[in-house]
């Protein structure tokens, strides 16, 4: 008789727009590329050179792939559409560790989709943010300030690390990488 193999555990990476998240995933995926799946996911917004690596699609590709089961994990946030693939349900059942860019807004339900959800929180101080927000030039100082007025903290469904990208993106790299490795290779089910 053969125990079944655990689950491989979903780790979620948020933090509000102009943390870092995509300078750290990006790096992250370099260094642990093969011994991490880094989930692409599909968003109802154009693929730009600044943002996150994703699928683009238009609402009603959106809404079809959702409706025929494309997706283990919908949401919706500010206005967009994202998607999990559904692939990452048999990675997971094959005791693999994934990643994905999450959002604070749904990680109660990805807690209760996803057994052993492991959380890490990238935070920086406000001022750098509005500071990193404001380069992009995508917002005004107003809408900026608002953005950041409507920061919600992390709730306490699963482990959280929280890693702190004010300063140097390297040492924070170093950090992010070893939180991802940590989670991954403890066991997915465990309260941690």
């Amino acid at each position: 008789m053969t125990s079944a193999r655990p689950r491989g555990r979903l780790i979620a990476v948020v933090g509000p727009s102009g943390v870092g998240k995509d300078s750290l995933l990006t790096l992250a995926r370099r260094e642990l590329d093969g011994e991490l799946h880094f989930v692409r996911r599909t968003i109802t917004r154009p693929v730009a050179a600044d943002a996150e690596d994703h699928l683009a699609a238009s609402d009603a590709d959106f809404a079809a792939c959702e409706a025929a089961g494309g997706f283990c994990f919908s949401w919706r946030a500010h206005g967009l559409s994202y998607g999990l693939p559904i692939a990452l349900d048999d990675h997971l059942a094959a005791g693999r560790p994934a990643v994905v860019n999450g959002s604070r807004k749904v990680l109660p339900q990805m807690a209760e989709r996803f057994p052993g959800l492991a959380i890490v929180s990238v935070t920086a101080d406000p001022q750098v943010i509005a500071a990193r927000l404001l380069a992009r030039g995508r917002e005004d100082a107003d809408a900026v300030a608002a953005r950041l007025a409507r920061s919600a903290p992390v709730p306490a469904v699963a482990p959280v690390r929280v890693i702190d990208n004010s300063g140097a993106l390297e040492a924070a790299a170093a950090e992010f990488i070893g939180a991802l490795r940590a989670f991954a290779h403890s066991d997915g089910l465990s309260s941690d």
